[in-house]
Parts: structure tokens; sequence; C-alpha cells
């Protein structure tokens, strides 16, 4: 643990946690420490990172705007393939912490450092996502994990080495229970959300209303999708991050995008994790409804069948692992066609899907109607139900 180690690029939030891994790293390696904050939607969260870096120690600190990627390159990947983990968690987390550590590898290559640290815990699945990303964009990097390693059991051993090191941490009393935020999601879990029959504090919420405080009218939004991917909003083109920023406001405000969940961690353990997605809950919803008049029904159940696998490798954290290589390129294969127009009505806490259309669309009036048509001879359909019957019609007579 304790070989040489001349310069190492941290992964840096400015909470109490990475504060204290910063000057721990000094004071143990007594290595140069650069820091690496990526901006993948934050928000205030980003304030006076720089400042305290260096106050704390730090030689340098990046901080690097990746939002756009973020939603382009991972948001919107999960969202072409349908990517839910336990049918529930929309990824939120899971999926910013591939494009974190990747940038993370870049630094250290371009500072020449020799090792990486970050500040997940022993218990969580953050650790094996940001370490298996980081060995798979290079296998050589030697990777410094405190939180497995140090003398600290919890939160009150880190605020006094924080005193004793003169490393400024907030005095305001600290919020019962852990956050992560980016542009997807807002995360909760830990402290008073450890019981899952306790349901969360109404004033913990930050991204929407809630549903009974939602608007008394529903708001009606178009979204336009070409291969999969969104690209406006009532006729108006964003760019990724913009248009996940708008969702976001438009769910917020409508009280959509609230889960409550336990789910199965990597580690083994289960866990209760409370999730605000206003604008992916939007996506999801739109996306779906857009590959219902555009995908090949043998395309679409087939990919379905894939929604669990791909879910679990992004929630372990296998983004980079050649298994998700291919998965990615059959997605956006599949997903070739997916293009048009759903219309939604966002009212307290739902979202509907009132309309679709698309001009690669799959869907006809003329072989749908139950009115008189003259493309389906439903005659046809007996011997169809005859052969597709006759291995459970054999199965009975066997019987007996």
């Amino acid at each position: 643990m304790k070989e040489k180690v001349k310069k190492v690029v941290l992964a840096y939030s400015g909470g109490l946690d990475t504060s204290v891994i910063l000057k721990w790293l000094k004071n143990e390696f007594g290595c140069e420490v650069v820091c690496f904050t990526a901006d993948v939607g934050q928000a205030e969260e980003l304030d006076h990172l720089e400042e305290k870096a260096i106050a704390t120690g730090a030689s340098k600190i990046y901080i690097e705007d990746l939002r756009e990627e973020f939603v382009r390159d991972y948001v919107f990947m999960a969202v072409k393939a349908g990517a839910i983990y336990e049918g529930t968690y929309l990824l939120g987390t899971s999926v910013a912490r591939p494009i974190i550590a990747k940038r993370q590898i870049e630094i250290a290559q371009i500072e020449g450092a020799d090792a990486v640290a970050h500040g997940a815990t022993g218990k969580g699945n953050d650790q094996v996502r940001f370490e298996l990303t980081y060995y798979s964009l290079n296998p050589y990097i030697r990777i410094i994990f405190p939180w497995r390693h140090w003398q600290f059991n919890g939160r009150e051993d880190l605020v006094n080495y924080a005193r004793e090191n003169n490393i400024p941490v907030p005095t305001t009393k600290a919020k019962p229970y852990s956050m992560d935020r980016n542009l997807l999601h807002i995360s909760f879990e830990g402290g008073i959300l450890e019981d899952p029959w306790s349901e969360p504090p109404v004033d913990m919420f930050l991204l929407s209303v809630s549903p009974e405080k939602a608007p008394d009218r529903p708001t009606a939004i178009e979204i336009d999708f070409v291969d999969g991917m969104p690209k406006r909003i009532d006729g108006k083109e964003y760019s990724a991050a913009d248009l996940l920023q708008k969702l976001n406001d438009l769910g917020g405000q409508n009280g959509i995008g609230r889960v409550d969940m336990v789910e199965n961690r990597y580690v083994g353990m289960k866990s209760r994790g409370v999730y605000e997605t206003p604008g992916g809950t939007i996506l999801h919803v739109a996306h779906r409804a857009i590959e219902s008049i555009t995908m090949d029904r043998e395309v679409m159940h087939f990919r379905d069948s894939l929604i669990p696998k791909i879910a679990e490798l992004i929630y372990y954290g296998y983004w980079f692992a050649p298994e998700m290589e291919v998965l990615k390129k059959a997605v956006d294969e599949m997903q070739k066609n997916v293009t048009g127009t759903v219309r939604l009505k966002l009212y307290k806490g739902n979202c509907t899907v009132v309309g679709r259309k698309s001009e690669k669309s799959l869907y006809s009036e003329a072989f749908a109607t139950f009115e008189k048509d003259t493309v389906y001879d439903q005659k046809d359909a007996e011997g169809f139900i005859r052969l597709n019957a006759l291995r459970l019609r054999i199965r009975s007579m066997m019987r007996g």
C-alpha cells in the first residue's frame, strides 16, 4: 500500500470525504495530488471547488464540463436500449460513472500520474464502476482506495481529521442521507432512508414538486426522435444536455419521476434508494411510444430480451466491457428508423402518451381497421391457428 507514488489524480467533489482523501494522500504518500471534477450536472455543488482544492493541498484541479457528452453518448444510449435496472431504476448514478472514470484516466495520462484515487466506499457499487473502467482503459494503472485501507470508520472520524488538518468543512448540520446529482437524476440513500418502511421526508426532494402540489392543468408537449435520439421539444431543436434539462424542468413542475425502491447492489446486499428522474422518465415513456410504431415486432422483442442484461452491465460498471461494446452497436442498428413525433400530457406525476406519428411508421390503418378492408382475408387465420396449435393437439392426444 505504501509503495512510492509520485503523482495521483483524485476524483474530487469537494465534499467531506474527498477533501479528507486529498489531505490524507499527501500525508500518507507525500505525493503530488491533482484533482479532477467532472461537471455532469451537479449545479451549485461545483461552486468554489478550485479554491477548496488548492487550499487543501492540490497542485492543480481540472474542472471539465462533460454534460453534453454525458447526455449524448451515455444517457441517450441507455434510453435507446430501454435500460431500466430491476424494472424501476433509470440508472442515473450508474451511467455517469464511466464517463467520469474515463476522463480521469485521460487526465492521469496527460499529467504523467502513476495512480488514480476515488472516494467510493467499500460497500457500494461505485467502487466497482470506477475501478472496472480504470482497468479497462489502463490495465497498468495503480488505484488507491482510501476507504479500504485508512483508519477512519465513519463520518465523525472524518470530521475530526478535517479539523486536525485545517480542512474547511461545512459547519451546517449534515443532511441525514447522502445525495448524488447529475443531469439525469438525483439520488438519496443512507441515514434515515435505511428503514424501507419510513416514508422519505417531504422536504428532501429537489428536482420535483410533489404530485399533490403539481398544477391542476396538464402540460402537453411533443418530442421528436431521429434514429432513437431525441432532438426537438415542441418543434424546437436543443443540444442533448439542454434537451434533458428542459424535460427535467417540465417534468419536475408536474411531479414526474419520483421513485422509491429497494435494489440489489452488485456487492450482494440490498439497498433502499430514492430517486428523482423527471426528464429521464419522460424520455423513456416517449421513446417507447415512438418505437411502438417504427420497430419491427421481432426486433423489438429481441431488444426487450436484452434490457435486463444491458441494465445489469451498466449498473455493475461494465460500460467498456467487450460484451457491452457489442450490445451498444446492436442497439444503434436496431434504432435505425425509430424516427417520429410523440405527444404527451404531463399531469400530477403521470406521463401519458396521447399521440404518435412517423413517416417511417409500420402501423397501417388499412391493415388494423375493424371495418371492411381489402388487404386481409380473415379466413387465412384458420390455417395459421391450426398449424400453430398442432403441437398442442398432439400433446393432448398423447395424454389420452
